[in-house]
């Protein structure tokens, strides 16, 4: 089955137009969302977890000694 051009080419600027229309109504959606405040175009970013103090000072005290190993290495060469 073979399809005219010129119908496809119809098609096209049909659904261009359709596709126009509905960029117009969403772009309008968000105007309205950002005038409202009641939500914004990007969502939210999630809060990482927090960590203990107690975790905190294993994880510099690691990294002290990660730093420390470093250096007399980098000293005995």
């Amino acid at each position: 089955m073979t399809l005219d051009p010129a119908l496809l080419r119809a098609a096209l600027i049909g659904y261009e137009n359709q596709l126009a229309q509905i960029e117009k109504a969403m772009a309008e959606i968000r105007r309205q969302l950002r005038a409202d405040g009641s939500g914004s175009p990007t969502p939210a970013k999630e809060r990482g977890r927090t960590m203990s103090a107690a975790a905190r000072k294993r994880i510099a005290a690691a990294q002290k000694k990660r730093w420390a190993a470093y250096r007399k290495a980098k000293r005995s060469k």
